[in-house]
């Protein structure tokens, strides 16, 4: 049978940590040869996360487009929860590819069954797959919430916003960022010798000391910078 491929990679790298585009395809392609079929496309959706629907995945669309208009008769995924890891976008997605009158395969399970009347049975375990699959999602999703929070509460970057000003992110890790450093210790100069924080804006736009999201210093935000600074 010819067959599109579809691989999946999300934002979170740890969710799909060993699950690699390259490990994915090899692990497809090796399947179809050992089954008698043959990829004639391959599709990809990089750092796309397996909640979202169709329509937020162009390499998904793309691999749809190619079994409804050819050349492929059917769509190979590594794993089931490449397609989704979400339940609903599961069976929506599934449901796509069937009214297409296509057949979805996946290297795990082979065929992917699809609903029988007289044996329920199939589509149960066919769904406690995509259940498993959001369980997943959500435990590792919540583990990491759990340990940005812990991270914060001990002082440190949890990765929540922008971070201070003065420092930037590296791998998870605050490090001192020599320009900014350079506009909060001016900032600190100039306060000391009297200046309002209206001057103080002033003059670092003026120096070419710009914050992090704008082109202008403010009043408050320079007071947080430099309490900040003072704390």
């Amino acid at each position: 049978m010819k067959l599109v491929a579809y691989l999946r990679v999300s934002t979170d790298r740890q969710a799909d940590e060993g699950l690699g585009l390259a490990v994915q395809l090899q692990g497809v392609r090796r399947w179809a040869r050992d089954n008698g079929h043959r990829i004639v496309l391959v599709t990809r959706d990089e750092g796309v996360s397996g909640s979202h629907d169709v329509d937020a995945r162009l390499g998904l669309h793309e691999a749809l487009a190619a079994v409804k208009h050819g050349p492929a008769e059917g769509v190979v995924v590594y794993r089931l929860d490449r397609l989704a890891r979400k339940l609903t976008v599961q069976e929506a997605t599934l449901a796509k590819v069937w009214e297409m009158r296509a057949t979805v395969f996946a290297v795990d399970i082979g065929e992917v069954p699809r609903d029988d009347p007289d044996d329920p049975m199939k589509t149960a375990l066919r769904q406690m797959i995509g259940v498993f699959a959001q369980l997943e999602r959500g435990m590792i999703a919540a583990r990491l919430r759990a340990g940005r929070q812990l991270k914060a509460d001990r002082g440190g970057y949890a990765g929540f916003g922008a971070p201070p000003f003065g420092t930037r992110a590296v791998d998870g890790e605050l490090i001192d960022d020599p320009g900014e450093r350079q506009a909060v210790e001016r900032a600190l100069v100039l306060r000391a010798s009297g200046a309002s924080l209206r001057t103080i804006a002033a003059v670092l736009t003026e120096e070419g000391y710009r914050p992090k999201r704008t082109d202008r210093w403010h009043p408050e935000s320079l007071r947080r910078v430099l309490a900040r600074a003072s704390s």
